[in-house]
């Protein structure tokens, strides 16, 4: 079948599409029901259906055949060391510490919080929750002390896993004072604490709470648990918070069997992937890419998959995820475009790439935020291999818009991230729930029920999913993007929606302004923000960082970007300010925190989310607004 049949049965008859999906995993008890509704009236899949994620993960492979087949390479450019887990090895692994979870106490339905970085030991203790039925938490290594006491508040965990600190270049990052001063400010009281000593930091432990790792294993009294929990396909699996407009994070839950079918038809089908395949996302366990996508997805279909402790550049070099391609064979990979733009600007001719025997290399996605065409463009011509961008969020778990691998690939279009993936009816939408023409701008919307394997709901929170995602567009699910749909069904995702600016009544994106400044060739990264103006209501600022070596002086610089706008866009644009920056505002996963940028410009308070990776940035960002004179820092200073 095409991809166009596959998707007009998928929306035609959903119930339909996804019951034959749930035939390609293995159920204890095949659901009765497929669609039905919970006392919320939201809706849910597989209702009554019996199965368990861990043994689909690793249980079934080492029963069919896959015992001996590698699950899990470690390389770790931090610390040296390398190292791979057969599927039966893994399973012994995970089997030993639900063991010890089950001897401090975890049982079914149970959260425990993990805290860790990228060590194997992550994947095992999550999918040791998964085996005896009980729900993660990952809260990203390093994390700061007050957001993870209110993770713990939320959660009510019965144990915290930990390790005694992480690694990022040359620096260490001690967890435990952070776990400490997080455990004092909770009020929620954690029985047991179990800490993961690294060879490069010991963690001193408080009698009575902590626990070494290594010596909870060797305890003789745990004994390996040797069957999976079966759980109904609606129970939680994890819960993965995400930040929140009002400060508190939102906690999305997701559950076990939608989860499971949802995550082995995108492997297949988008990513191309198949069991025995080297698939390799260069993420992290503590957001929604490394649940799905270094643990769950490519373990449950069969592959191998990579746990790379070390970043695109400075591991040593910018070469470093071109090693790890090489050296471990990987079919398929998934990245953000911020590593891409981090390497172009260390390896702008990709002379590093050129070093390395690419040739299993097969796909390369990229997503967690846009991808400018200038980087696109970039990747595709040095890799000569497919670069597929695509969409998704923390709260569907799995790609909503991209290109197919895993059928015949697509013609590609410049700035979009692709068609709809099959099971979502993605709609442009007006303020009065008028679905839009074609090449019209609108919020970005599904049809609601979502499919399998997005989240049901939020933890303990069932009013306020309904008012943040369903009750701004009745009937649909409100992703809090804006963007357009063509004629031939791409969609083109033009950001948040309060990236959208107003210039003398004129509604513009933001990021259309971006792709015309990453164009520029001295420009490695970029940001355009919209700045209150008095005449114009709002007037675009770019914000930008130059490639190694550039010697062009700013003034340069800001000539040619407005007339790079001005051709592109028009004067309409109103394009008129560029400043060269040293660094931008991000998140630990690399999105540029633009709202932030767009409140310090505009004098408005406002709260650093838990996720920035240095919130130094913003006051170097405040420091070069004042001496640019840009926004209220015009008429102020």
């Amino acid at each position: 079948m095409t991809y166009q049949q596959i998707y007009d049965h998928s929306v035609a008859d959903a119930e339909g599409f996804w019951r034959e999906q749930a035939q390609h995993i293995h159920w204890f008890k095949f659901p009765k029901n497929t669609l039905t509704k919970d006392k919320d009236s939201l809706a849910r899949w597989f209702k009554g259906g019996k199965l368990n994620t861990c043994y689909l993960a690793v249980d079934n492979h080492v029963e069919n055949g896959r015992g001996e087949q590698a699950a899990i390479i470690y390389d770790s450019p931090a610390t040296g060391i390398k190292r791979t887990y057969t599927y039966r090895q893994l399973q012994s692994e995970v089997a030993r510490f639900a063991g010890v979870l089950r001897g401090l106490g975890v049982e079914k339905g149970d959260r425990v919080i993990i805290y860790m970085p990228m060590v194997p030991e992550v994947a095992f203790a999550m999918l040791a929750c998964a085996r005896l039925g009980a729900v993660h938490s990952v809260v990203f290594g390093g994390f700061a002390a007050h957001e993870l006491a209110i993770r713990i508040d939320d959660a009510t965990p019965k144990v915290l896993l930990m390790a005694s600190g992480g690694k990022e270049f040359d620096k260490i990052i001690p967890y435990k004072p952070i776990v400490d001063k997080a455990l004092d400010e909770a009020a929620h009281k954690i029985e047991h604490v179990v800490v993961l000593q690294r060879d490069f930091l010991t963690a001193d432990l408080q009698k009575g709470r902590d626990l070494d790792w290594a010596e909870q294993l060797d305890n003789t009294g745990y004994m390996p648990v040797a069957k999976c929990t079966p759980v109904d396909a609606t129970d939680p699996l994890y819960i993965l918070y995400t930040s929140g407009t009002t400060g508190k994070p939102k906690g999305v839950v997701r559950d076990n069997g939608g989860h499971a079918l949802a995550l082995k038809y995108s492997m297949k089908y988008v990513y191309g992937a198949e069991a025995g395949d080297v698939y390799w996302a260069a993420s992290d366990v503590g957001w929604v890419v490394g649940h799905s996508y270094i643990v769950y997805a490519p373990l449950i279909t069969g592959c191998t998959t990579v746990i790379y402790e070390g970043k695109p550049i400075r591991t040593p070099d910018a070469g470093a995820f071109w090693r790890v391609i090489a050296e471990h064979g990987v079919k398929v990979f998934f990245t953000a475009p911020t590593a891409i733009r981090a390497i172009k600007k260390e390896d702008p001719n990709a002379d590093l790439m050129k070093k390395y025997d690419l040739s299993k290399f097969k796909f390369q996605f990229l997503a967690g935020e846009r991808c400018d065409i200038a980087t696109l463009d970039w990747l595709s011509d040095a890799l000569q291999k497919p670069v597929i961008d695509h969409w998704w969020q923390t709260e569907s778990g799995y790609p909503m818009l991209s290109n197919f691998a895993g059928l015949d690939l697509l013609p590609t279009k410049a700035g979009s991230a692709g068609k709809c993936v099959p099971g979502f009816d993605i709609q442009i939408i007006d303020d009065n729930l008028v679905e839009q023409a074609p090449d019209t701008e609108g919020a970005v919307c599904i049809r609601y029920p979502l499919a399998p394997g997005c989240l049901p709901t939020l933890w303990n929170d069932t009013a306020r999913f309904k008012e943040a995602y369903l009750a701004p567009y009745p009937g649909y699910y409100f992703t809090g993007d804006g963007g357009y749909k063509d004629a031939e069904g791409y969609v083109f995702i033009t950001g948040r929606i309060d990236d959208v600016i107003n210039v003398a009544g004129h509604r513009l994106s933001t990021s259309a302004m971006e792709e015309i400044v990453a164009a520029h060739p001295s420009v490695a990264e970029c940001s355009v923000v919209g700045v209150e103006d008095e005449m114009k209501g709002q007037s675009p600022v770019g914000f930008v960082i130059l490639k190694a070596n550039q010697s062009i002086s700013e003034a340069e610089l800001e000539a040619e970007l407005i007339a790079m706008v001005r051709d592109k866009i028009g004067a309409v644009a109103f394009f008129r300010r560029a400043v060269i920056a040293k660094r931008l505002p991000k998140t630990r996963s690399g999105k540029i925190l633009r709202k932030i940028m767009r409140h310090i410009a505009d004098g408005k308070s406002f709260n650093p989310p838990s996720t920035i990776e240095d919130i130094s940035v913003l006051d170097e960002l405040k420091e070069l607004m004042v001496e640019k004179k840009i926004g209220v820092f015009k008429q102020m200073y």
